[in-house]
């Protein structure tokens, strides 16, 4: 019976963080199956490791080294790696730990970190990107003032990736705040004439 409660916890949390918080923003329907397959693996594995004679240490081995799993296919932002470690650790929870108040509590804490630390309105005007110009900058402070103008918002941080003098090119990635929006302004669309054909 505790199994089956633990079950349904870990399936209720992560249905919570998939499809509730993590889909609804991001889009990506791919990493929805590595959520649930990585979330649905762990716990079982749990579940059999906490029926048997072995400690919790190896379920601490088991989640190190599921947390240095990473798809060489196709790179993943840090965002969607804490949803990874959310999914593993909602597992490991519900798999090796008696079901109590305790950890649903701890479950609900997960889910709860990933919707406020990920959520559109937290520091929404602070953004990061990576630009290749079509200058080779080796002042900064030009570098830096070109940036702003271009990107309208004040420069954080810069890193120099790349300057190449033969081809003209510089390749930064930029930490900048965008300046705020400002309201949207509507052209008039032009009048369309209607042409009667006979």
């Amino acid at each position: 019976m505790n199994t089956l409660l633990a079950v349904a916890a870990d399936l209720t949390a992560i249905a919570l963080l998939t499809f509730g918080v993590y889909f609804p923003r991001h889009r990506r329907r791919d990493l929805v199956a590595a959520f649930l397959g990585v979330n649905i693996g762990v716990l079982a594995v749990a579940i059999v490791l906490g029926n048997t004679a072995v400690g919790a240490g190896l379920g601490l081995g088991l989640f190190g080294v599921l947390s240095i799993i990473r798809l060489r296919s196709d790179e993943i932002a840090q965002h969607e790696i804490a949803y990874y470690f959310a999914a593993l650790a909602l597992g490991l929870i519900a798999g090796l730990g008696t079901p109590d108040l305790l950890h649903g509590a701890l479950m609900l804490l997960v889910v709860a970190a990933l919707f406020v630390g990920d959520h559109p309105a937290l520091f929404r005007r602070y953004r990061n990107q990576q630009l290749r110009l079509d200058v080779a900058y080796t002042d900064e402070d030009a570098l830096r003032a070109h940036l702003e103008a271009v990107l309208g918002g004040q420069v954080t941080s810069l890193v120099v990736k790349q300057v190449d003098l033969v081809n003209d090119s510089t390749l930064v990635d930029v930490r900048f705040v965008a300046a705020p929006a400002g309201p949207v302004r509507r052209e008039p669309s032009p009048r369309v004439e209607r042409v009667s054909v006979r």
